[in-house]
């Protein structure tokens, strides 16, 4: 009979355990909250091995036990990207001002552009696009019409290294007596960042602005509110070229390249890896991708064995 009441007893403690192991998840952390405060150790809650966002910390130990005077700190990169991409919940209906578009009785769709000052400097591709909407029907010259404003200001390049790049942008659009955090306001840009984050910092607060850029990360574009415009290059025609090959009931449109790309090949570093994998689904035909790997004072360095190719199909 002792010896039943036993094994009972040992069959309902194996039950409780086996309740706490898989339901009583919190009965375990009180548990072991109270033995280490009696032990006075500081608590830590286990990871969750299953969230992403706890991985990426431990991508950086490499690079951190290697130099860790150079290398930007999670926490420092997470403050940048929020400083730069705060307003990135801003959809049509939370950030645009439809009131502006349905001023003096009629309804339309009118665009101002701020007059540029005297000593600024604005590049060409910039003033194809400013005449472009000033020569369209949609523009006007009266701010109080406007349903949509674009800066005067150039800000299509960003690179702080380059001659075409603007300081002081915060200041001069708050100068703006419309600007209103940016509200109604359309920023263009062709800027993709730089190394080593590509945060895309533009160098200013965009606030509100809705932005029609090329190379937009798609984990910061605004869905129906943002704009991703193409990449083009600085002799780009604003107007005239070969006519179209989309026509009615042709979806897809019958075109002779199906894709098409021609840019430089890092040998190293970030984006190495892609632009070496267009290599492979090159054809010379319907999908033509040319690389070269003349870029930088020292890339025979790092030449591989396709290098000569390439740089003669690039050219060619």
């Amino acid at each position: 009979m002792q010896a039943r009441k036993k094994y009972v007893l040992l069959g309902l403690c194996a039950c409780c355990w086996l309740l706490l192991f898989y339901c009583g998840g919190g009965v375990q952390l009180r548990m072991l909250r109270l033995l280490t405060r009696q032990r006075g150790e500081v608590m830590r809650p286990w990871p969750n091995w299953t969230d992403r966002a706890f991985l990426p910390r431990y991508a950086h130990l490499d690079e951190l036990q290697t130099d860790p005077g150079t290398v930007e700190l999670p926490h420092q990169r997470r403050q940048a990207w929020s400083a730069i991409y705060r307003d990135s919940r801003c959809r049509m209906e939370t950030c645009f001002d439809f009131s502006r578009c349905r001023r003096r009785g009629r309804e339309g769709f009118r665009v101002y552009i701020y007059p540029s000052e005297k000593n600024d400097h604005v590049s060409e591709s910039y003033k194809r696009i400013l005449t472009s909407i000033t020569e369209s029907r949609y523009y006007t010259s009266d701010p109080r019409e406007a349903c949509v404003f674009v800066l005067g200001v150039d800000t299509l390049d960003r690179d702080q290294l380059s001659g075409q790049f603007i300081p002081n942008m915060d200041e001069r659009i708050r100068g703006y007596p419309l600007w209103n955090d940016g509200r109604n306001h359309l920023i263009f840009n062709l800027y993709s960042g730089t190394w080593p984050n590509y945060t895309e910092d533009l160098g200013f607060n965009i606030g509100q602005a809705m932005l029609a850029k090329a190379s937009l990360n798609t984990e910061h574009f605004r869905p129906g509110f943002d704009i991703s415009i193409p990449l083009f290059s600085k002799d780009h025609p604003q107007k005239g070229g070969e006519r179209g090959w989309l026509v009615r009931n042709t979806i897809p449109p019958r075109r002779k390249y199906l894709l098409m790309f021609k840019g430089k090949r890092y040998l190293t570093g970030i984006g190495s890896d892609t632009r070496n994998a267009l290599h492979h689904i090159h054809n010379g035909k319907d999908i033509v991708l040319l690389t070269t790997c003349r870029h930088g004072k020292d890339w025979e360095k790092h030449k591989d064995s396709r290098c000569d190719h390439d740089n003669l199909e690039y050219e060619r």
